[in-house]
């Protein structure tokens, strides 16, 4: 068999049933693997007609290391690399492959020195301009199309209503169905518009647990109408509107299914409520079958993926077991259900390798001017008392921040523009910290958070946190926040604190940043989640 795609029904009578099972299968291909590894995987996919593979970084960086175990390495040719594997496991397969990786906020997700737009969270801000999303959708299709990738995993539909969640947080766009729903599909008609394949996630919904998934099986305590209500409002208006595939999340949702089955192994929750209660016909699509809040539960190589594909599973993502699970599977399902599932794995095959869209304007754009859009359009205020600011870019204020990797152009800017030397809270001691502070009563704060997840403060020393809350609560105090919003919640701000939110630390955002504070720019935006700070 050559490596052409042939149409569904030549196909259906060529391929035999174990090739239609390995279809079914997406392995995890890794950027910076060795030689030996690499020559396993076309083997792999050689031997057992795979149908997809999904790229991340490293091994080391794969999702049960998402909490920072092992060492990753930094590879500043990831981009060349990637390109070069692509091309190799391509021409290992008989059938082409899908090609898939998790961009959602770009390659920079998992690849260096690739563009990186903002997370989910920021677009979540931005109000009445979800042409913007569709743009930042659209120029993620491109820069995949150009790596050699047809499927980017997402994006997240999950409701972030719980500020502890530990895996979705900023990856969401908030805890609004309706704006959730809204701008994910504005990203995902981006991405439509020139021609790559979607995947909303993590059905039924991991938008309200504090437990991660790589790690643990979080449990969803909530009816069945309070889910319908929210976590599912956003697939069932999606379903309608048309996505490629949903990916199911390793959840325990008793409301859904009280058998005790994860998600990922329920009939009920596949089959009854995603297939036919749902009326949903594209691929259902696993989260990594490495994940602990799965993996752990089968001592049997393959178990998972058999239990998995008689739930309702059509793709197998990130199984670590393939040959056995393709085996299994052979001896436990029927061959009605194989060809169901593989129909609908063809589609997506047929849709990449012979629907080409010659009308598709493929011309990326420029991805700095289009975050600075952003940008100008993201900044949210948040204040308690704005009498206590008026003017204070006139007064005889401190220029203080907490730094981390980032160039900290916006407190550089200030000391410029405005003459008050730049102090950063990392190098000073506490007695430097209090002698400074007393010269002054105004105080302009820029926080850029070493973490963008809320595990251990988001990565403030607790001593660092101690200083700023005492600050706050002496201090007339303006936050500029480069990160995280829900950062705010673990700074003991005060009814009549002041804070402005700008989400990322680029370079474009802290410009417009700085424009803010020198007045040339009102704020736009709406903090997208409810932060117990500043709560009505």
């Amino acid at each position: 068999m050559s490596n052409k795609l042939l149409p569904y029904k030549t196909a259906r009578e060529k391929l035999t049933i174990k090739q239609k099972v390995g279809q079914l299968f997406m392995p995890a291909v890794f950027i910076n693997d060795s030689e030996e590894e690499i020559i396993k995987i076309e083997s792999l996919i050689r031997t057992n007609t795979i149908g997809a593979i999904c790229f991340f970084h490293s091994r080391a960086s794969a999702a049960t290391n998402f909490e920072g175990k092992k060492d990753v390495i930094y590879n500043e040719n990831s981009y060349e690399r990637l390109k070069q594997l692509i091309k190799r496991y391509q021409k290992a397969a008989d059938i082409p492959l899908l090609v898939a990786i998790d961009a959602e906020w770009g390659l920079a997700m998992r690849i260096e020195n690739t563009n990186q737009y903002p997370y989910a969270i920021t677009l979540g801000s931005i109000q009445e301009d979800n042409e913007l999303i569709h743009e930042v959708g659209r120029q993620i299709a491109l820069d995949c199309i150009k790596a050699g990738i047809h499927w980017n995993l997402a994006p997240v539909v999950d409701i972030n209503n719980n500020p502890k969640n530990p895996v979705i947080g900023y990856r969401a766009f908030g805890d609004d169905k309706n704006e959730v729903t809204a701008k994910a599909e504005a990203y995902i008609n981006g991405m439509k518009s020139v021609g790559v394949l979607n995947a909303i996630k993590h059905f039924p919904g991991h938008g309200d647990t504090d437990t991660d998934s790589h790690l643990g099986l979080p449990v969803i305590h909530k009816s069945r109408q309070e889910l319908f209500e929210n976590e599912l409002y956003p697939y069932n208006k999606l379903i309608k509107k048309g996505v490629d595939a949903v990916m199911v999340g390793h959840l325990s949702v008793p409301g859904l299914d009280n058998s005790g089955n994860p998600s990922t192994t329920s009939p009920k929750i596949i089959t009854d409520l995603l297939r036919n209660e749902l009326n949903f016909e594209g691929v259902i699509i696993s989260d990594a079958l490495n994940m602990h809040a799965v993996s752990k539960k089968y001592s049997q190589n393959g178990a998972l993926e058999a239990n998995a594909f008689a739930a309702g599973m059509d793709m197998m993502c990130f199984s670590e077991n393939s040959e056995e699970g393709i085996a299994k599977i052979l001896s436990t399902a029927s061959e009605h259900n194989i060809e169901c599932s593989f129909r609908r794995l063809w589609k997506l095959k047929e849709k990449i390798f012979f629907e080409v869209n010659g009308k598709a304007d493929l011309k990326c754009k420029s991805t700095s001017e289009l975050n600075r859009k952003i940008a100008s359009k993201c900044i949210t205020e948040l204040y308690g008392e704005p009498n206590n600011i008026k003017d204070f870019n006139k007064t005889h204020f401190l220029n203080l921040s907490i730094e981390n990797h980032s160039k900290n152009f916006f407190s550089s800017e200030i000391e410029s523009e405005y003459g008050k030397k730049r102090l950063t809270l990392n190098n000073l001691t506490i007695d430097e910290v209090k002698t400074k502070a007393s010269q002054h009563q105004h105080i302009v704060l820029a926080l850029f958070p070493p973490s963008v997840k809320p595990k251990n403060h988001f990565g403030f020393p607790r001593k660092l946190l101690d200083i700023i809350r005492s600050l706050i609560a002496q201090k007339n105090i303006l936050i500029y926040l480069f990160g995280n919003p829900y950062v705010l919640d673990e700074l003991g701000l005060k009814p009549d604190s002041n804070a402005v939110v700008i989400y990322q630390d680029f370079i474009e955002f802290q410009q417009e940043a700085f424009s803010h504070f020198s007045e040339k720019i009102q704020a736009l935006g709406k903090l997208p989640i409810t932060l117990k700070t500043f709560e009505a």
